[in-house]
């Protein structure tokens, strides 16, 4: 049997397309399983500061939430934490995560609430990781299940 020559290109072309697609495939796998893997890596880092530094167990389907929408946050050493003792960086706090992320209303228990959050996880603790402050803030005023 012969084969034309605009077959032969043809199917060299699918050999080479298909090699390529698998090639970029495991790439992209590869890619997912890092950054599955330092998630879950830094997730288990927010557990244990939970228990070591606030004496809490974690919920950790709900520690995993928190921390996924933290987004591309928590690989930044500076944006992962937070600073109690800016008020500036209290009040992005109560703006962008407790009124806007868990829908709550402005209120003076807002700001009572974030207190009690810090001074829960250590006021003297300067790496106060912001998804353990957002899990706190979220069990504290009972949002679990915007997460849900």
């Amino acid at each position: 049997m012969r084969v034309s020559m605009a077959a032969k290109s043809s199917m060299f072309w699918w050999i080479k397309y298909g090699l390529l697609t698998r090639i970029c495939i495991t790439k992209i796998e590869n890619w997912k399983k890092f950054i599955m893997s330092k998630r879950d890596d830094l997730i288990a880092k927010y557990a244990a500061d939970l228990k070591e530094k606030c004496g809490m167990t974690a919920d950790m389907a709900l520690l995993t939430k928190v921390t996924i929408g933290c987004g591309p946050s928590i690989y930044n050493a500076d944006a992962s934490t937070v600073s109690g003792s800016d008020a500036a960086e209290l009040e992005t706090v109560k703006n962008n995560f407790l009124i806007k992320k868990l829908g709550m209303k402005d209120s003076a228990d807002l700001d009572a609430g974030i207190a009690i959050v810090m001074e829960t996880y250590g006021k003297s603790n300067r790496n106060k990781y912001r998804a353990v402050v957002y899990y706190m803030l979220t069990k504290h005023f009972k949002k679990e299940a915007v997460y849900s």
